[in-house]
């Protein structure tokens, strides 16, 4: 599986179609994320950003591949594991993403509520935003291993699902990541920091499951 691993990340590094994702992060992020604003209402950002582009990633790796060098892939491996494989770059690409802006978030992010009422723990609200950033990049691994191939093999069919995906799991009411995003927004206006860990733990089991359907998938389709 390491073998896997090295390999798919290194089709995803000469492709360098991760450059759009990883602009549409550094855009929104310096959009969403400036000096002065309260340190949780940017982590709450920084983590919605990441769920798009997440999906967006594994949509990236799980397509660029060449079809003779999948089929070659499959056949020495198992499709499964190689379409594993994919989507666990894609994720860890994604975990990159949320260091780094957990990061950032820290160094620019003004360590108390909004209207400056009261101070924040920057490292409690460091490492709020970091697990909620890690919950939206699960849910955007989710998104992108049920919108794309082997489920959706078409271009046609896949884009608009996994945008529309993103979206619906981003903002829909019972979704982990909207848990944690508007928990961020609330500890922002009330001063309290707390780590989701029972969203951390749904958005695991959620994203096991899907990635688990998409591996299935690719065994009986590849």
């Amino acid at each position: 599986m390491i073998a896997l691993l090295g390999y798919q990340a290194a089709l995803l590094l000469r492709s360098h179609r991760w450059l759009p994702p990883l602009l549409l992060y550094g855009a929104s992020m310096a959009v969403g994320v400036q000096g002065g604003q309260p340190v949780l209402d940017c982590a709450g950002w920084a983590a919605a950003t990441l769920l798009p582009v997440t999906a967006w990633l594994v949509r990236v790796c799980v397509t660029n591949e060449p079809a003779a060098a999948r089929d070659c892939s499959a056949a020495a491996a198992g499709p499964g594991r190689v379409h594993l494989a994919a989507i666990g770059v894609a994720l860890g690409a994604a975990l990159l993403l949320a260091v780094a802006g957990s990061a950032v978030v820290a160094a620019v992010g003004d360590p108390h509520t909004a209207g400056r009422r009261a101070a924040v723990p920057l490292g409690s609200a460091t490492a709020a935003g970091l697990a909620a950033a890690v919950v939206c990049a699960l849910l955007g691994t989710a998104v992108g291993a049920l919108c794309n191939r082997p489920l959706l093999r078409s271009t046609a069919w896949a884009v608009p699902s996994t945008v529309l995906a993103a979206f619906l799991v981003l903002f829909a009411g019972a979704s982990p990541a909207r848990a944690v995003v508007t928990g961020l927004v609330t500890g922002s206006r009330t001063g309290v920091v707390s780590i989701p860990w029972l969203s951390l733990a749904a958005a695991g089991a959620l994203t096991a499951g899907a990635v688990a359907v998409a591996c299935a998938f690719a065994s009986r389709r590849t």
